[in-house]
């Protein structure tokens, strides 16, 4: 009984250890990877003075990735707050969670642009700062996503709820797939600090109207309030992916115009591509109306899905290595998929809140994983600025 108790107890420590995602050869690789952008978004200049000041109001002995962590988190718990009053994005929200959302997104902001200020000015910039911060991101715009949806009343229109939610996560994988082909993180004129600046001011508008604010229709062109958010984001989604595959199909710096890592510059797109597809089969096909009725749970047991093969994608850059379709990450939505094959056997809901516990595990267990590993090789502190710190990272920057 003893035995069977000691193989019981190893075999929940190794379910819950992290793990060591990365090879030998790809930490060497990851050693002489340089941080390299390029670009300025219009609101940059006169954010770059904010900022500026801001960092050296930050004690130099706060970590960057705390900095980074600590805004994250603020964000989360106020679009939480927000999921938890509009469940289905169709409910009313007392005002001050408004408020709060565009209070947490101001702040996320802010910190996440003064990380890697903070990480030069204290020279700890490292790769794994530039994971970190982008692991960050990728999770920030799942929940943004959804909080401006819902901020816009949207869920009285599934099909645009849906568009809307997942755009965001799938430019941000285009943003950084277009990064591991031609090796640079190009921003564009209208970028995520503009989005997010307009996403702020959404929040603010239903917390002084309301959000049946955005049911009012025009007179004369007979258009409701929240067309013109949505065509805005439909408008920056065309814009921006435009620019993106037009360097993703110009060829990448790899041999013979491959991406970084020598691969097929098309092979990234065959993740995202599974999540979307899936996304939609699941939707259209559910007897139950599952995303209609619970379209919070359903986008973020998605998105942490998108965020786990963002996060591989950025790793898969820096370590010049290649992207494999296999993952854990699609356990998820693949119990979605073979409840509905076999015809709902289990109530899609109850599916739904274990697909959603799976991948954020999932997503958590690799990205503590890949964190502590690479700290441990850089001979470094994830949340606490080491004595000896990993050579400067940093190429090109624009902040």
């Amino acid at each position: 009984l003893g035995s069977a108790c000691g193989v019981t107890v190893r075999a929940m420590a190794g379910l819950w250890a992290p793990p060591k995602p990365l090879s030998a050869a790809q930490l060497r690789r990851l050693e002489q990877h340089r941080y390299s952008a390029s670009g300025r978004s219009l609101l940059e200049p006169p954010l770059q003075l904010y900022w500026a000041w801001l960092v050296e109001q930050i004690p130099a002995w706060l970590a960057p990735n705390t900095i980074t962590l600590s805004g994250l988190l603020l964000n989360l718990l106020t679009t939480l707050l927000l999921i938890a009053y509009c469940p289905s994005a169709t409910e009313q929200a007392p005002f001050w969670v408004f408020l709060l959302c565009a209070l947490g997104l101001f702040v996320y902001q802010s910190l996440d642009a003064i990380d890697g200020k903070q990480a030069r000015r204290t020279n700890s910039s490292s790769p794994l700062g530039e994971l970190f911060d982008h692991g960050c991101d990728c999770i920030s715009t799942v929940f943004v996503s959804i909080g401006a949806c819902i901020a816009v009343r949207l869920g009285t229109n599934p099909d645009w709820l849906f568009f809307c939610c997942f755009v965001g996560p799938f430019m941000f994988y285009c943003a950084h797939w277009q990064t591991y082909v031609s090796g640079i993180l190009k921003f564009g004129k209208v970028d995520v600090t503009e989005v997010q600046i307009a996403i702020i001011i959404l929040f603010l508008m239903s917390a002084f109207g309301g959000t049946t604010m955005w049911d009012y229709k025009i007179p004369l062109i007979d258009l409701k309030l929240k067309t013109f958010p949505v065509l805005g984001i439909v408008g920056g989604a065309l814009f921006s992916c435009s620019n993106y595959f037009h360097v993703i199909f110009g060829g990448g710096v790899g041999k013979n115009g491959s991406t970084i890592a020598g691969t097929s510059v098309l092979s990234p797109g065959l993740h995202i591509g599974l999540v979307i597809t899936l996304a939609i089969m699941i939707y259209k096909k559910s007897t139950t109306e599952l995303f209609e009725k619970h379209p919070c749970l359903y986008v973020l047991t998605f998105g942490f899905v998108s965020a786990k093969i963002t996060q591989k994608l950025v790793v898969a850059h820096m370590t010049k290595s290649e992207l494999y379709l296999q993952d854990t990450a699609f356990i998820g939505p693949g119990l979605l998929f073979l409840d509905q094959y076999f015809n709902s056997f289990i109530d899609e809901y109850i599916v739904l809140w274990i697909a959603l516990v799976i991948s954020l595990f999932d997503l958590l267990r690799y990205s503590t994983g890949v964190c502590m590993q690479i700290a441990a090789h850089l001979h470094i502190h994830v949340f606490r600025i080491s004595s000896l710190q990993a050579p400067e990272q940093v190429q090109n920057h624009t902040d």
